[in-house]
């Protein structure tokens, strides 16, 4: 049965070198430096662990840096010329790789141009994008040249966390010890719980209204969302009488959640409950997860064979047209 991952990520020399990588996303140098050797790696031993854990296929994309802590001309030339690199890459590996754009989101109506570029000359899938953009949630206005690109391209926007602003970060996450607060603002809570929050407010915003035929893949097991929508909904309809549709609607129809980074079965059961096994697609999250631990998790799955189907390589190859 054909394997796709799309939460895959990559780096090139450069990117790790301008955003200093090693020393400011990971919770030590040691780590960083590790997390590096992996990302760099796309050859054969990249390769071989796909082929150990049986993934066909990896959708590539560029690894969280911040680059909006950059300025715009250097992080808006740093994405292209990653999406360049990584279009050598895919073509490097024919049927292995595909690939998301990398947008620096400073300047949308540039990133919205890159965009296009990537997917129409480069034959990308879509795009990834991380979160808020120095602060600034997606459903700002100023954001809406990239969204109508989406919905122009007919193709997705892969929605991946990033480190909150710092007030927030001292607020929630300050005073703890040792790196603890570092690690509990990202993968161990505050990812998970930011971004789908950011969900919750592209779906008030009225952003599916205006953009109807928008996809957005969210990672993680639907980054807390299957566990909280009947909720979520059944309080913003009664405040949210802008919006054509109730809430939660706009989440089953415009939202595909990925298993990357989550390999335990009550998750998976609450997700495969509220969205349906059309709408869940299998991830890693390599280098930060095991494609090992992956398969094992996806091999022991309670469910039929036509939905392990959808969720191994069905969804992906309609979504994203592989």
């Amino acid at each position: 049965m054909r394997t796709i991952a799309l939460e895959e990520h990559f780096a090139t020399a450069e990117f790790l070198k301008v955003t200093n990588y090693a020393e400011t996303t990971s919770a030590s140098p040691v780590h960083g430096r590790a997390a590096c050797a992996q990302l760099l790696e796309v050859g054969d031993a990249r390769i071989a662990d796909m082929d150990a854990a049986g993934i066909d296929l990896q959708v590539l994309s560029l690894v969280n840096g911040g680059m909006d802590r950059l300025d715009a001309a250097t992080a808006a030339a740093l994405a292209r010329d990653a999406n360049d690199e990584l279009a050598e890459i895919v073509r490097s590996r024919p049927g292995r790789y595909a690939g998301f754009a990398a947008l620096d989101l400073q300047q949308p109506e540039k990133a919205a141009a890159e965009f296009e570029r990537a997917v129409r000359q480069l034959g990308f899938k879509g795009a990834i994008i991380h979160g808020t953009v120095n602060g600034v949630f997606l459903d700002d206005a100023r954001f809406t040249p990239v969204f109508a690109a989406a919905q122009s391209l007919d193709v997705p926007v892969y929605l991946h966390p990033t480190t909150a602003p710092a007030p927030v970060q001292q607020a929630y996450f300050g005073g703890l010890p040792g790196r603890v607060d570092f690690i509990l603002s990202r993968a161990a809570w505050g990812w998970h719980a930011e971004l789908g929050m950011h969900c919750l407010r592209l779906i008030v915003s009225g952003l599916f209204d205006r953009f109807p035929k928008l996809q957005i893949i969210i990672g993680h097991m639907g980054e807390n969302l299957p566990f909280s929508i009947a909720r979520a909904d059944s309080v913003l309809a009664r405040g949210a009488k802008h919006l054509q549709r109730r809430p939660a609607e706009y989440f089953h129809e415009h939202f595909y959640i990925t298993t990357s980074g989550y390999f335990t079965l009550p998750p998976f059961l609450c997700a495969l409950q509220v969205v349906g096994a059309d709408r869940i697609m299998f991830s890693v999250d390599h280098p930060f997860s095991s494609n090992a631990e992956a398969r094992a998790f996806l091999n022991a799955l309670p469910i039929s064979p036509q939905d392990m189907e959808k969720i191994t390589h069905r969804n992906a190859e309609r979504l994203l047209r592989l």
